[in-house]
């Protein structure tokens, strides 16, 4: 079963974030932040990943605690599930459009974090998130997770389309990599013999 639960508390946030790697999309997702929400909704719904994520923030100082701790703890989750790794894909990616927005999400499950981030936003929010949140949410969850990741926006003007689609794009990418190849048998992805050493 890859499965997960994570509880993080802190003097600033109280997190619940448990999935299912092989599960339908199915989401449950409660962070204070609307937008975010419906970012981490779409991240399950196209990864086909379940995630339930509750989240008790320091909302009335500011939204970044709980932005980069909701992305700490999903990674420690997806971490967790995805145990030795043995039989998974371990490479993904996808190019996402959106109108006339596109992007590209590539990623390795490698056990080395590393973000490139080419992507930009002409609006300093969306709702009431906070568009430079975007990018260290990113960041945060390749290296809890122990992903190289990059993401590029390659044209958006719509800056509601540019998020969703990284986000998609990034869902797609995890859907990939997380499946099991059924001409891997248990072997870990590695000439090493294991990821991430």
């Amino acid at each position: 079963m890859r499965k997960a639960r994570i509880e993080r508390n802190t003097k600033e946030t109280a997190i619940l974030v448990e999935v299912n790697l092989d599960g339908t999309g199915s989401y449950d997702i409660s962070t204070g932040i609307g937008f975010l929400d419906h970012m981490i909704e779409q991240f399950s719904r196209h990864s086909l990943i379940d995630v339930t994520m509750k989240i008790d923030g320091d909302l009335h100082v500011d939204q970044h605690h709980t932005t980069e701790d909701s992305a700490i703890a999903l990674g420690q989750a997806l971490k967790e599930a995805l145990g030795d790794k043995a039989g998974i894909v371990r490479y993904g990616s996808a190019y996402s459009p959106m109108d006339e927005t596109l992007s590209r999400v590539a990623l390795d499950i490698s056990g080395r974090p590393y973000l490139v981030w080419d992507a930009a936003f002409t609006v300093e929010r969306l709702g009431e998130f906070d568009t430079e949140l975007f990018k260290h949410w990113f960041h945060s969850l390749a290296d809890s997770a122990g992903i190289t990741l990059h993401a590029h926006l390659l044209h958006g003007e719509n800056n509601h389309h540019i998020a969703e689609s990284l986000f998609k794009g990034l869902a797609r990418a995890m859907r990939a990599a997380v499946e099991i190849d059924p001409r891997k048998g248990d072997a870990i992805p590695s000439t090493k013999g294991q990821l991430g050493g």
